[in-house]
């Protein structure tokens, strides 16, 4: 039942993702709910409600990522970053959260599902180095802190990949100077009755 649940909704969302990813992402799907009986990693606990909440509304940002290497913070339970990763195996991913149990959980995910394009950071982001060509984040925080936090971190011409729920305004219009919407895009995301925006930015001045 899960897999055809799995299955109808890609093919909502136009995704045709093969059939060993999407045994991946049912697989990553259990051992989300396993862990959390441990590290409270979602409050969600019913296994179907988990393909829609986590997996396809993950996945409903696919086409909007780019070619080089995704940030994606406070990952916390790996959303959006492991379903990401197991749809773009070819893609550099790195996730980073300040709890070192959901750093822990993060790793042993990435082992078990055989995600070699993972590398996850126990670190606080606005600590890190590097340069990422797209930084994403899920109920992380709010926009104008997201941006201050990872400012450094963005590559030139990279983007800022923002998932919300409603239309975030009041966050919009706190955005800091030199920092621009680049585009609000309304995310349909099957099996969830609830509203969902990616908002994409990006750096209009020098740092």
């Amino acid at each position: 039942m899960s897999a055809q649940r799995l299955a109808a909704g890609l093919a909502e969302l136009g995704l045709d993702l093969p059939a060993d990813a999407q045994t991946k992402l049912l697989a990553f799907r259990d051992l989300l709910l396993k862990w959390n009986k441990t590290y409270n990693l979602t409050a969600l606990r019913d296994p179907a409600q988990a393909i829609s909440h986590h997996l396809l509304d993950s996945l409903a940002i696919l086409p909007h990522l780019g070619d080089g290497p995704l940030l994606d913070v406070g990952s916390g339970g790996g959303l959006p970053a492991i379903p990401l990763a197991i749809a773009r195996p070819e893609l550099a991913i790195s996730m980073v959260d300040t709890v070192q149990k959901k750093a822990t959980f993060l790793r042993q995910a990435a082992i078990e599902l055989g995600l070699g394009n993972v590398t996850v950071h126990h670190a606080r982001v606005e600590e890190m180095q590097g340069q990422y060509a797209q930084i994403s984040s899920r109920a992380f925080a709010e926009i104008a802190l997201f941006v201050k936090l990872t400012r450094h971190l963005l590559a030139p011409d990279g983007q800022w990949l923002a998932m919300k729920g409603i239309q975030p305004d009041d966050e919009i219009s706190a955005l800091p100077t030199g920092i621009a919407v680049a585009q609000i895009i309304p995310l349909h995301v099957p099996g969830l009755d609830a509203e969902r925006h990616l908002i994409r930015l990006i750096k209009t001045g020098a740092d």
